[in-house]
């Protein structure tokens, strides 16, 4: 039985290291997304102009 509160323990110390370094990441900016804005205007979008300039007409 003691063997069990210990375990408890331990994966309680574990969980808290782990929510401690993810809101330590979190408060510098570690997750802050830098990258996508300043290339997001390089990558098309599904337009409908796009789908009719590259239609040809085969008859």
């Amino acid at each position: 039985m003691s063997a069990m509160f210990v375990m408890i323990i331990a994966s309680l110390a574990i969980a808290l290291a782990f929510l401690g370094a993810f809101i330590w990441s979190v408060r510098k900016g570690h997750y802050d997304d830098d990258y996508t804005p300043s290339v997001r205007i390089l990558f098309d979008d599904n337009n409908s102009d796009t789908a009719k300039t590259n239609t040809t007409d085969i008859h």
